[in-house]
């Protein structure tokens, strides 16, 4: 018998149990060990039950549980301790508020994101973007940086997987009610839901609540369009994660944007928290928010271009893909029709939002709407994230700062982390505790600091060998239980299963492999020669055993048939006890495959690999890695620590036979390298070497990949510039910034290099020489104040490209001539030997530019106008 209706009838607690409610609803708990532990005391079978969470628990714990422990003391004293220590925790004084004031921090950041990996119990994510987004509020909370998160509610967030029997995944879409999630609606003060509403085509409007889940001492504010007020269609909405068609993701995405900019106004006037100065947009699904600020700016009396200027100014964006395949781009009908008079943003131009997301450039498709270009376009920072993927992005955006190198393009890159209190296991914690004390082993994990973690260096090898058994059996018994639960779920009996009491081995060499599966990351490259892979895990004498787990997204074919071929592989009799596929991957799991893993394993194809945060968790934990050079590994790999898959990129070598060669390496790296040195043994018995290589992964690793410092990087080097940028930019400003670039952009065509000569007249001159440049320019109705002309010198290549090249700015030396040229003069050094060469370049040059690139104009000098130039020196 079905229900026709459902809600959700909550707990009334004791009035001395009134705490439990308050620390359930932050999700602190979900990274803070002894409020959970807090939690499973109250009912340990429940607990275990409700999957660890909290709000599960306290609405099934039966009145006389509740009763017995308003008469605990004990709990009670604990009780009270944990609700001191998460009200100390939200109110004092942390990282950011002890910095120094004078350096100008911003009073507040929006932070966007369409998913957010925060707990297995809040199931808003699919992977690696919302995990690392929910590691970015966790931080923030942690180092007190006051950011409010902005995403969307998803009722049936994204799928949960299991197998079929022939081992072809299945998608289920479980219905989620947000009164039994750790949420709660954001009110008006008259007690009435606070909403949002935007325009949709025809007149017609999409409402969506606001719900708050409060992560430590940062809000994240969450878009639910399941409302009443809306029509079928507008209710589905935020449906799901990452599904429907094209429109159905840009009405989510205009929903993220420029519904999360009102939620923002929304929840600052109703609690008084300080209006954000920056808003950084995690990849560009969000970006959408700059239309909206636009709008509000241009209600106030801004022009279209003015408040575009005081937009970008306190803008951050945050690109996460390496592959344009990755970014979401819409045809250009399609976004003009929900945008205008009778749509969403009436008084803005529809051409004018148009402009700024056409691919208008070399190379793009000038009939697609592209969001992370938009993106770009709207921030005046941006970053990848990583230093490879930094260099990826300059290269793939190249084409909206045309004559700029790549290397000049204005993309930085903040490498990614990881929150460590989320993803250390606990026995991780307390070894640490035992050798520096608690409090410092949580500073290290929040604040990161060299010197704590050095004194890894003094825990005896025995305690690290033996903390690196108990979690290896933890996982052993992990799966075995999950891979039970599977092997039901695709209709086999019990009397058939009796062989999963022998899966794994918690003695033997044990690797991990876990994440998305889209083709790239090559889930079945280990499969390559499924003759040598099964070699390795039954070797006699070097062992090893290998679990998989990942989702391939619910419309691709080709990762589910991936799946499928390293499923059957596994089944096989001979070596289901040495490899398993674990279906469902998601948090809860990740906690335990982390930690219990020897060696990480990651095979993506170079460059492809964006950062990949993973193996980041697993180095946490003592776990070594085993990767391509791509991402993070690419930044930070040492011997010392882990191992670096050769690769065959960049050698013209068709896939398949890339594959091969890659494939090969890394069976040879298993076979020679890793497996042997993880047997091997000392005079005392233990695998000194191996040992070695778990305390210097711990003691090198920990601090960098740290979400703590990831978020004072972009705290230091993108936040705080961007307040400055956007309290610089007054409306004043911003029409003076505005009414330049106009100007600049249409008198460019007239600015020339009319004439370049040197004091040198040979193609030899010594280390150590001065050149004296005398460039003659001419700047149509343009002045010095608004360009700077400059020498760019370097080493050449045989094509004559500068390589490694340095600015040198040239001064004016006097009025324009009879016909209106300037002449620019200026030494120029000859600091390097070996082939050396020269050009002059004019730039735009205002003192509110973030970059001389900005504009993406510059000039050179034509062939036929320059004299003695480009000299080379031998």
């Amino acid at each position: 018998m079905k229900a026709i209706r459902r809600f959700t009838v909550r707990p009334v607690l004791p009035e001395a149990l009134q705490s439990l409610s308050d620390l359930a609803r932050n999700l602190r708990w979900s990274w803070h060990a002894e409020t959970r532990d807090l939690f499973q005391s109250v009912d340990p079978e429940r607990w275990a039950a409700s999957g660890g969470d909290p709000v599960r628990l306290l609405g099934s714990v039966p009145p006389a549980r509740l009763a017995e422990l308003t008469e605990d003391r004990r709990f009670l004293r604990r009780l009270a301790a944990a609700a001191d220590d998460l009200h100390d925790y939200v109110t004092g004084e942390r990282w950011y508020q002890s910095e120094d004031r004078s350096s100008g921090l911003p009073a507040a950041i929006a932070y966007f994101s369409p998913e957010f990996g925060i707990t297995a119990a809040l199931p808003q994510y699919s992977g690696g973007l919302g995990i690392l987004a929910g590691d970015h509020l966790k931080a923030a909370s942690d180092l007190g940086v006051p950011l409010i998160g902005v995403g969307l509610l998803y009722r049936h967030g994204y799928f949960r997987q299991t197998l079929s029997r022939d081992g072809w995944q299945q998608e289920h879409y479980p219905v989620l009610d947000p009164n039994e999630l750790p949420l709660t609606p954001l009110s008006e003060l008259d007690g009435t839901p606070a909403q949002v509403c935007l325009g949709l085509p025809g007149g017609r409007r999409l409402k969506a609540r606001v719900w708050l889940a409060q992560v430590g001492r940062v809000p994240l504010l969450m878009l639910d369009s399941d409302v009443e007020e809306n029509d079928l269609g507008e209710r589905g909405v935020t449906d799901r994660l990452y599904g429907g068609g094209s429109e159905h993701r840009l009405l989510q995405e205009m929903l993220l944007g420029i519904g999360g900019v009102r939620a923002v106004r929304t929840y600052c006037r109703l609690t008084g928290h300080p209006e954000p100065e920056v808003f950084h947009t995690n990849e560009g699904h969000a970006g959408f928010l700059g239309l909206e600020r636009i709008a509000e700016l241009c209600e106030g009396g801004l022009d279209f271009d003015s408040a575009l200027e005081a937009v970008r100014a306190g803008t951050v964006f945050t690109t996460h893909t390496p592959v344009p395949a990755g970014i979401d781009r819409f045809d250009r009908e399609l976004v003009a029709r929900h945008f205008g008079p009778d749509a969403e943003l009436p008084g803005i131009d529809v051409e004018r939002i148009l402009q700024l997301g056409m691919e208008t450039y070399p190379g793009g498709e000038p009939n697609l709407f592209n969001m992370a270009v938009m993106g770009l376009r709207l921030g005046q920072r941006a970053n990848g994230v990583s230093l490879l993927h930094g260099n990826v992005s300059r290269e793939m955006f190249s084409g909206l700062w045309p004559g700029f190198d790549a290397d000049e393009v204005p993309i930085t890159s903040v490498t990614n982390g990881v929150h460590a209190p989320t993803w250390v296991a606990p026995e991780v914690f307390r070894l640490g505790a035992r050798q520096i004390g608690a409090e410092r082993t949580e500073d290290a994990m929040t604040e990161g600091g060299r010197e704590r973690w050095d004194a890894i260096a003094e825990i005896p090898d025995q305690d690290i060998w033996d903390l690196r058994r108990v979690l290896r059996e933890q996982l052993v018994l992990e799966v075995r239980q999950r891979l039970y639960a599977s092997w039901r779920q695709r209709g086999a009996g019990t009397a058939e299963l009796g062989w999963i009491d022998g899966v794994l081995d918690p003695d033997v060499l044990t690797i991990g492999f876990a994440r998305r599966v889209p083709s790239y990351k090559r889930l079945t490259l280990m499969l390559r020669d499924p003759d040598r892979l099964m070699e390795l895990l039954l070797h006699p004498e070097h062992p090893i055993q290998i679990v998989v787990a990942g989702k391939a997204h619910p419309a691709d074919d080709g990762g589910k048939r991936l799946i499928q071929e390293l499923v059957r592989f596994a089944d096989d009799p001979r070596v289901r006890h040495r490899i398993v596929f674990l279906p469902d991957y998601g948090m809860a799991m990740a906690q335990k495959l982390y930690p219990g893993c020897d060696v990480w394993l990651n095979n993506p194809l170079r460059p492809l690999e964006a950062c990949g945060t993973s193996g980041m968790k697993a180095a946490l934990n003592g776990c070594l890695n085993l990767s391509v050079l791509d991402g993070w590994w690419d930044e930070w790999f040492q011997p010392d620590f882990g191992w670096a898959i050769p690769t065959a990129d960049g050698t013209g070598t068709d896939e398949d036979r890339r594959d091969d060669l890659e494939a090969a390496a890394l069976y040879e790296l298993l076979e020679q390298r890793v497996a042997p040195r993880f047997y091997e043994r000392g005079q005392g018995g233990l695998p000194d070497r191996w040992i070695e290589m778990v305390r210097q992964t711990l003691m090198h690793l920990g601090p960098k990949v740290l979400a703590g410092r990831m978020v004072r990087e972009y705290v230091e080097r993108l936040y705080t510039p961007a307040a400055h940028a956007h309290r610089s930019m007054t409306p004043q400003a911003a029409r003076e910034l505005a009414g330049w670039k106009a100007r600049v952009r249409s008198a460019w065509p007239s600015v020339t290099v009319d004439h370049v000569e040197t004091s040198a007249m040979t193609q030899t001159a010594e280390l150590g020489t001065t050149l004296a440049l005398r460039v003659r320019v001419g700047l149509g109705e343009l002045g010095p104040d608004d360009v700077e002309v400059q020498a760019v010198a370097g080493r050449v290549d045989m094509e004559d490209r500068l390589e490694d090249a340095t600015p040198v700015p040239l001064k004016p030396a006097g009025g324009p001539d009879t016909e209106g040229r300037w002449l620019y003069e200026g030494p120029l050094s000859l600091d390097r030997t070996g082939p050396f060469g020269y050009t002059v370049r004019i730039l735009p040059s205002h003192r509110l530019l973030a970059s001389s690139a900005e504009l993406g104009l510059v000039t050179v000098p034509s062939e036929e106008r320059v004299g003695a130039a480009g000299v080379l020196m031998r």
